[in-house]
């Protein structure tokens, strides 16, 4: 009887995991298929946007070509710098905002602390952009709305409220034992050295989160974008750039081009992802003195 059992309880549990193996493959498909796609239509040699087959007839390189040496109508290459340099002065600053807003509320204690994050989840919950034209004006009236300060506006933008978003690293730090802090107090060592020299060595993982998410904001922002840069096609961010390949009068000729500049985007992350993955190994053992 207990074999019999042994075996229906195998067999119960082979045909679950394939159910969900099925499923989770399917899923995959799902959701790479249409990466696939991208990547192959950035290498079709047919242009314009109607085309009679799903999948290219021929290949080619001159997509990618003409983005980066076609700068007559949209110049791709000053839209990839333009984000490229925002991008990474708002991974910088947002890290250090974040991060020094979340090791307060996770570690000090002083008056108006609960209102405070109370007041922030509340804003949390209103998208950013509700506030883009009180924004632009305010960037107007201090002269960053022209020329070469629309990136500072834009660096401004990006990185001004992240102080806000401190929760997700704030549990992180809650994590990390306070026995740490009061070791290192016992030694001598002032709040800014522990939370350099303690705390920050310890927190590679929430780190690399903070960076990612930061470096992202300005590559997938258009909104923002747009409102401050206006018509000033100099200063376009690459959001804007592949937005203006989609335009009734460029997609004709530009939508190959749109495919291949998608593809020529999503490289800065994940070189940034695989470059910092081995950040994410976290450990403690050992940490805490005795």
């Amino acid at each position: 009887m207990k074999k019999r059992e042994t075996a229906s309880a195998k067999t119960r549990r082979f045909i679950s995991n394939t159910i969900v193996h099925v499923c989770l493959a399917i899923l995959a498909v799902i959701w790479l298929f249409p990466i696939f796609w991208v990547i192959l239509t950035s290498f079709r040699g047919e242009k314009g946007s109607y085309v009679s087959t799903f999948f290219p007839k021929t290949y080619t390189l001159d997509n990618y070509k003409r983005l980066f040496t076609d700068t007559s109508i949209l110049n791709f290459p000053q839209m990839f710098m333009n984000t490229l340099i925002i991008a990474c002065f708002c991974a910088v600053i947002s890290s250090f905002f974040v991060l020094s807003v979340s090791y307060c509320m996770s570690r000090l204690h002083f008056k108006m602390r609960k209102p405070f994050m109370n007041l922030a989840m509340i804003l949390g919950l209103f998208p950013g952009f509700m506030s883009m034209v009180a924004v632009y004006y305010i960037l107007k009236a201090v002269g960053l709305s022209e020329g070469a300060m629309i990136r500072v506006a834009l660096i401004l933008v990006y990185t001004g409220g992240t102080g806000v978003g401190f929760y997700i690293a704030k549990g992180f730090f809650d994590t990390i034992p306070k026995a740490l802090d009061e070791a290192a107090f016992l030694d001598g060592a002032t709040k800014f050295q522990v939370f350099t020299k303690v705390t920050i060595p310890l927190s590679k993982p929430i780190i690399v989160y903070t960076i990612l998410t930061s470096f992202m904001a300005p590559w997938l922002d258009f909104i923002f974008a747009k409102v401050i840069c206006r018509a000033n096609a100099k200063y376009y961010t690459v959001s804007i750039g592949l937005w203006r390949m989609l335009e009734k009068e460029y997609i004709d000729n530009w939508y190959t081009c749109f495919a291949a500049g998608a593809v020529c985007v999503s490289i800065p992350i994940a070189i940034l992802f695989i470059c910092m993955q081995n950040c994410y190994v976290e450990g403690m053992a050992g940490a805490v003195k005795g």
